[in-house]
């Protein structure tokens, strides 16, 4: 997408179709209907109000009983295996999330379907099944994303490159034939700083690993524009340095490898553990852009980039959500003292 006062387009990897997209149960949308059974409300994109049926296997989950319902697992279930009316308003839901993704300005809509199932045959062929029917209901290319490469090469498999070329997410020294893969298909790729054995230790780390997987990727004959490197965002609620050590990372592998390749990152990452993450997901992003990203694997719904990016004066909330990030605020004390306060809105 393009951001005002940006020289460059700003890639957006739409995160929500995935079904470790959660709910909590209080809130609003998760309810029932008339005759008391437990639905999730979803908005079409004609702006017609719909009720998904919440199935038991859902219900029995250790997630439901702790106040969270996989929102995005329950419409696959039922699209792929409900009763007639269940699987009908499966199809819609998933519809109503690829209509706002792309509205909202995703360049890639990230597919995923890793909580459907513990077992790897029922993984590939969901993730088959939901790639055939995204591809459909989508205008915008497909990123293939799992932590098993024989389902993210069944998902490739599936997509027919309808909407542009795909996007595999994502290889790393742990997995380098991914690599052979996304050449194979001609896929873009997300890269990312993680190690062959264990993640990162700070910026050093990060920017070693990356410049590894950057360098293997041309090497195997993948163009500078189609690598999208992942420094890897941790929570900065665990760590008042994690914001920072991606940060560094961030702009030496920009220093290193020049304008050609993306550098983006769940941006979500930062915020998890915090209360109010949209304004901590913001300041990253703020931060991010300026360390040298152009791109970020996010949910442009709750976070647009145009809104997030626009130059000016940040708002009291950001500038409080950036000394979190920035780690100039040990244990988010002020930032939830603000929260609690009700003065961030």
């Amino acid at each position: 997408m393009k951001i005002d006062g940006m020289d460059r387009a700003f890639m957006v990897i739409g995160e929500n179709v995935h079904t470790t997209r959660a709910l909590l149960r209080r809130n609003k949308r998760v309810t029932t209907d008339a005759d008391g059974a437990d639905v999730i409300g979803y908005v079409t994109g004609a702006g017609e109000q719909r009720f998904l049926p919440i199935p038991e296997v859902i219900k029995a989950t250790q997630d439901f009983q702790e106040g969270r319902v996989k929102h995005f697992k329950a419409a696959l279930l039922q699209a792929m295996s409900g009763t007639a009316g269940a699987q009908a308003e499966g199809i819609g839901y998933i519809q109503a999330i690829v209509d706002k993704q792309e509205a909202a300005g995703a360049d890639y809509l990230d597919v995923n379907v890793d909580e459907i199932s513990l077992k790897k045959e029922e993984q590939i062929e969901a993730m088959q099944w939901l790639t055939g029917r995204v591809q459909e209901m989508a205008s915008r290319p497909l990123s293939i994303d799992s932590s098993d490469i024989d389902v993210i090469a069944a998902g490739l498999a599936a997509y027919d490159g309808r909407n542009g070329p795909a996007m595999l997410n994502s290889a790393s020294m742990e997995r380098p034939t991914a690599l052979d893969m996304a050449l194979q298909f001609g896929a873009a790729v997300v890269v990312t700083a993680s190690g062959a054995s264990a993640m990162p230790d700070g910026a050093h780390g990060r920017v070693a690993n990356a410049t590894t997987m950057i360098e293997a990727a041309l090497e195997k004959g993948i163009p500078a524009k189609d690598i999208y490197l992942d420094p890897l965002v941790f929570p900065v609620s665990v760590d008042p340095e994690f914001g920072r050590h991606c940060l560094d990372a961030i702009r030496e592998i920009r220093q290193r490898h020049g304008p050609d390749i993306h550098i983006t990152g769940g941006i979500s990452n930062a915020s998890f553990g915090v209360p109010a993450r949209k304004y901590i997901n913001e300041a990253f992003l703020r931060l991010a852009v300026e360390a040298g990203a152009d791109s970020g694997i996010m949910d442009p719904v709750q976070n647009d980039p145009n809104a997030a990016l626009a130059p000016g004066t940040p708002s009291h909330a950001i500038a409080l959500a950036t000394d979190v990030v920035l780690g100039r605020d040990p244990d988010c004390k002020a930032y939830i003292k603000a929260w609690r306060k009700k003065e961030l809105a």
